[in-house]
């Protein structure tokens, strides 16, 4: 059985078996025993009212009351609308269906559990217990049909659970819990709001069947049937997930946890909670490639773009998804997923990456094309061709946000955000300036920043093959045929592939998986570039076997240990799905 969140925190469970729902401000995951592992609030990089992923407090559990279950799960057709399923040692069939109601606002959630007996009579004991930003839940009260109390500044609501029972803790504060039975065919609805807005506000209805209705509607409205790739349900789920992480101010958060290792290694995890404008473009590609509504599109350039005219030189590569500063990297104080620190914070907030700059000239044109082009994108990418044309001889952190150095894929990047640019939002005159930019930049990289056998190598001081040396020819800064772009390929194939999954680069002498799992995202990327070569056989069988490094919900974390079969740091990985799309669309050509 699982501890009482209110009590001891819930152990821990392998990446692979959560599910995420969420409704673009802040999400919940969820794990296989009916725990909410981890949420945010009000915001995606917010304190944690449910902690236990990283064994801090707070939870909310619902699951058979029984000694003995076995779980599953599944996401509905559209959106992010997940189905727990439990079987018990008794027979019986119990499944709870989960989501973040939508359309949503930033200071308030609304969590939607609808509990059902499939077959036969079951027993399901639930327990609250939300710790917004720390402090246990207080001045609870029962009005029917609801309970209320406060837990720091959150005021919290939860419907469905009258009979529920006030569970003391230590030092004052406390935590509910109940215990019901269902009939075959009986369903419960337990409704929690949690709302950090004016409290003059007036409440809002509860009603769970108006608010599952509007939560369905509302993610038809939002994700395409992905028919016409050759991975519906897949691109479905990705095409979900990115919206799950969109904010209605623009920035989609690269992922939705913090601090989850990528190696047993206290130096090695991250928080991705913040929006990257790379992530941005990478996602803006993918609904693009696709054909689906542009709302997705949309909001990512009109971020980028907002970026770009507020910090110019001073661009940053990621921001919340307001637009503001990241936090510096700190330790939070939580104990942390096993084998890591839990850490808030990035220190990309610091960083100068020339690659995001051509990332977003790419982002901004794709959105002329096929949206529109509105003045501040315009004005956005003339600023952005005149920071590249200032800066792209300077080091920076480039794509991996590592040591400062003269990247490749930074400049190369830049050369193929130029060339686009120039042919969809630059006038006469920029048009000739840009492409003479580009031509520069090339010529530059070309004589230094060529490796063994013609191959592109990761710095003009470093020879070692890279990943993301495939993505500038995918994006037009050259062509398919060009000789380097082929060689570079051959080299990513020999070097990187372990089993079919891809590393982005050798660390120091040690093999390949010692120091890092394969990366999902490179994984995609070579997918596209067999496809781009005319290798579409090849290009099928590589989307196949990274597609199968996926959690048994359907999502992706940001590597995958070739070795032990596991998901490895941050989940859900919002550009792995943008990728997966993206080349679902692709390949069905």
């Amino acid at each position: 059985m699982v501890n009482d969140p209110g009590t001891h925190a819930c152990l821990p469970k392998a990446l692979r078996d959560y599910a995420l729902i969420a409704d673009g401000e802040r999400g919940v995951l969820v794990g296989p025993h009916g725990e909410y592992a981890w949420m945010c609030f009000p915001h995606w990089d917010s304190a944690p009212a449910f902690a236990s992923l990283l064994g801090g407090p707070g939870g909310y559990l619902l699951q058979p009351d029984c000694e003995r279950f076995v779980w599953g799960g599944y996401y509905e057709d559209r959106g992010l609308i997940w189905r727990s399923r439990w079987v018990t040692g008794a027979g019986s069939i119990v499944e709870c269906r989960e989501a973040l109601a939508r359309p949503a606002r930033r200071d308030r959630a609304v969590i939607l559990r609808r509990c059902r007996a499939v077959r036969g009579g079951a027993r399901v004991r639930v327990l609250l217990d939300v710790r917004a930003g720390g402090p246990r839940m207080r001045n609870l009260h029962h009005h029917d049909p609801d309970w209320t109390a406060r837990s720091g500044g959150t005021r919290i609501r939860w419907r469905g659970a009258d009979e529920a029972l006030v569970r003391e803790g230590p030092g004052g504060g406390a935590a509910l819990a109940v215990t019901f039975d269902l009939a075959e065919g009986e369903s419960r609805d337990l409704v929690l709001e949690l709302d950090g807005g004016a409290p003059a506000q007036p409440p809002a209805d509860l009603d769970p069947d108006a608010l599952w209705d509007a939560t369905e509607r509302d993610w038809r409205r939002a994700v395409p049937s992905c028919g016409d790739t050759i991975a519906p349900r897949d691109a479905r789920l990705a095409y979900s997930v990115l919206t799950g992480l969109t904010s209605q101010a623009g920035g989609m958060a690269a992922a939705a946890t913090t601090a989850l290792p990528e190696r047993s290694d206290r130096g090695r995890n991250f928080d991705y909670r913040y929006a990257w404008l790379r992530d941005q473009a990478f996602a803006g590609h993918a609904v693009a490639a696709h054909g689906g509504p542009p709302h997705l599109l949309r909001t990512a350039a009109g971020f980028a773009a907002a970026r770009i005219l507020a910090d110019g030189d001073r661009l940053r590569p990621a921001y919340t998804v307001t637009g503001g500063p990241v936090p510096r990297q700190r330790d939070s104080g939580l104990p942390g997923y096993p084998g890591g620190t839990a850490v808030t914070g990035n220190r990309a907030r610091g960083q100068w990456q020339l690659d995001a700059l051509g990332e977003s000239l790419l982002l901004l044109a794709v959105a002329a094309e096929h949206d529109r082009a509105d003045p501040d994108i315009r004005k956005a990418a003339r600023v952005a061709a005149d920071v590249i044309g200032r800066r792209w001889s300077e080091p920076g952190a480039g794509i991996w946000e590592t040591e400062d150095r003269l990247w490749t894929h930074s400049r190369l990047m830049c050369v193929a955000g130029l060339r686009r640019a120039a042919r969809v939002l630059a006038g006469p005159a920029e048009t000739a300036a840009w492409n003479s930019l580009a031509d520069a930049v090339l010529a530059e990289t070309g004589c230094t920043a060529l490796g063994p056998g013609g191959r592109w190598k990761r710095a003009t001081d470093d020879d070692r093959v890279d990943a993301a040396l495939l993505i500038p020819p995918l994006r037009g800064a050259l062509p398919a045929g060009d000789p380097r772009t082929a060689a570079t390929l051959r080299a990513v194939r020999a070097d990187l592939v372990e089993e079919g999954f891809v590393y982005r680069y050798r660390v120091g002498g040690e093999p390949l998986g010692v120091a890092e799992g394969a990366f999902t995202l490179c994984g995609f990327f070579l997918a596209l570039a067999e496809h781009r070569q005319g290798e579409t056989a090849r290009a099928l069988g590589t989307f196949e076997r990274t597609r199968s490094g996926a959690a048994t919900s359907g999502l992706f974390a940001e590597e995958y240990d070739v070795k032990q079969r596991q998901l490895r740091g941050n989940i859900p990985q919002a550009f792995v799905h943008a990728l997966l799309l993206e080349t679902a669309s692709r390949l069905a050509g």
